[in-house]
């Protein structure tokens, strides 16, 4: 047995991280998200796991393994491991609805929202929202599940062709679309529940904002760059990471162009840093994730 294995379902995200821990001869083992578990079985698979699950593995297969990694995570930390980014952590991050109520109850800003889980509910939650408004899944990755509607009309138009987003659990957000200044929107990372960097990426129109992949939305490249968010900001994404039971992880927020004031709306476990990091930030957080990870080993010993 290995001092430290890594749950984890996405073939490349993390081959930086693996990189990171060869280069510091740091052991460990990796486990992928196919196959079974035991739930009377006693033991761990390493005193210290990584949860490295990302809510956008149900885009990659329909037999995603977000729910099962759920209950096999629970099932390893009642066996004593120490999980990093627990049952805890990921149960807040399937649920965006859950994550806007706990940013609600730090006294933060987040987008006028509505919960539903009925279609035909959604016009009612729409009329007291107001247009332009987005629909989202509750539970997205990558920017999935997301449509904008810009009147009444074209709501409707989507419930009687069934063209809506859907949620693996059902639920749906109604949203008002938040005027980002600057377009652009800040993701501040955190390391064991405090702050690590900032990036500040501009497209803020598009939906599908993924750092770490570098992605592009329709044709556009997503332009990022660091950032120095105030003390306000910065303690306000410490206070998230432990309200959040979040070992590590990105929280996203905006200014709303309309009144200027920050508003918080999406709350990531799945940190896996910004891709080209040394173009971006000018130094590796991988490298500072591993020292932590060793620091997590040597307090499971």
């Amino acid at each position: 047995m290995t001092d430290l294995a890594i749950l984890y379902e996405h073939p490349l995200w993390f081959v930086p991280l693996f990189a990171a821990l060869d280069r510091r001869g740091i052991a460990y083992s990796t486990i992928g998200t196919q196959g079974n578990f035991d739930p009377a079985a006693a033991t761990a698979p390493a005193p210290l796991i990584l949860n490295r699950v990302a809510m956008s593995a149900f885009l990659r297969d329909a037999e995603h393994p977000i729910f099962w990694s759920l209950a096999l995570l629970d099932h390893w930390q009642q066996a004593g491991a120490k999980v990093i980014n627990g049952p805890l952590a990921l149960a807040i991050d399937t649920s965006k609805a859950r994550q806007l109520s706990l940013l609600s109850s730090l006294g933060l800003a987040v987008p006028r929202t509505r919960v539903v889980h009925r279609a035909v509910d959604l016009i009612d939650a729409a009329d007291s929202i107001g247009f332009p408004l987005l629909v989202k899944a509750n539970i997205g990755g990558a920017g999935a599940g997301i449509a904008r509607f810009d009147d009444r009309e074209a709501l409707r138009a989507a419930l009687a062709d069934l063209d809506l987003p859907r949620s693996i659990d059902g639920v749906l957000l109604v949203q008002d679309v938040i005027p980002a200044r600057g377009d652009r929107i800040t993701r501040i990372e955190t390391l064991d529940r405090d702050y690590l960097y900032a990036i500040d990426v501009s497209g803020a129109g598009a939906f599908d904002l993924c750092p770490a992949d570098a992605c592009q939305v329709g044709g556009t490249p997503i332009q990022m760059v660091a950032a120095e968010p105030d003390k306000t900001l910065r303690d306000a994404a410490k206070a998230i990471a432990h309200a959040a039971h979040l070992d590590l992880g990105g929280v996203e927020m905006m200014i709303d162009d309309r009144d200027g004031i920050p508003r918080f709306y999406d709350i990531n476990a799945l940190s896996n840093f910004v891709a080209n990091p040394l173009d971006v930030l000018g130094w590796d957080p991988h490298d500072r994730l591993v020292d932590r990870l060793v620091g997590w080993i040597a307090e499971t010993r």
